[in-house]
């Protein structure tokens, strides 16, 4: 997969204040602090279903978006943003929560299947293609199968929200290489750190 500047940026996670500090919404975390940081205002948008922002980063313009769908029906807000803007999938970085890391590591991946993750199943049936950028931020296991659903939906401990917000900084450092089509060296900077 040929590795564009990345144009769109898309935190996964579930809308409302029940589901705010949940696992399942470390993808929100994630665009909110990259907003912050840019000074990017996020806003709902009716047309995106869901609240979105843009900057100029250089020579390009990078969308932020957080859909307010529900996770499972994430790729209807992907598809439209995508759409409207012209938007090549191979330009779109979905942040998303992984249980099969540990809380504070962080990994970047070209492409692949959704691996059992519902946004990531819908996104794929609405563009169309797998070939979209992910990063992966660990939010541990739970241990059994059985117990994925209700780990995700609740919050984490103190201490491991520390490491997913530490992930989350760092991470934010390499966000210039990936806007840059950097992305050997992104991912050089992210796996070795944990």
């Amino acid at each position: 997969m040929r590795t564009p500047p990345v144009q769109l940026i898309v935190g996964l996670g579930n809308p409302g204040a029940k589901y705010t500090g949940t696992r399942h919404n470390a993808g929100f975390w994630f665009v909110e602090a990259l907003a912050a940081r840019e000074q990017v205002a996020l806003r709902p948008e009716r047309k995106f279903s869901g609240v979105a922002g843009r900057w100029r980063a250089g020579s390009t313009d990078v969308h932020l978006l957080c859909p307010t769908t529900f996770m499972n029906h994430s790729g209807r807000a992907v598809a439209a943003l995508a759409s409207f803007h012209r938007i090549d999938p191979a330009a779109i970085l979905v942040v998303h929560d992984e249980i099969d890391l540990p809380p504070g590591a962080v990994r970047l991946k070209r492409d692949g299947g959704h691996g059992g993750h519902n946004g990531l199943r819908d996104i794929i049936a609405a563009l169309g293609t797998r070939e979209f950028a992910r990063l992966r931020l660990g939010v541990g296991h739970p241990g059994t199968s059985d117990q994925v659903i209700g780990y995700v939906l609740h919050a984490p401990g103190r201490a491991e929200r520390k490491q997913i917000d530490a992930a989350i900084d760092d991470t934010l450092r390499a966000v210039p290489d990936l806007i840059a089509g950097q992305w050997d060296r992104a991912q050089q900077q992210l796996h070795t750190r944990g």
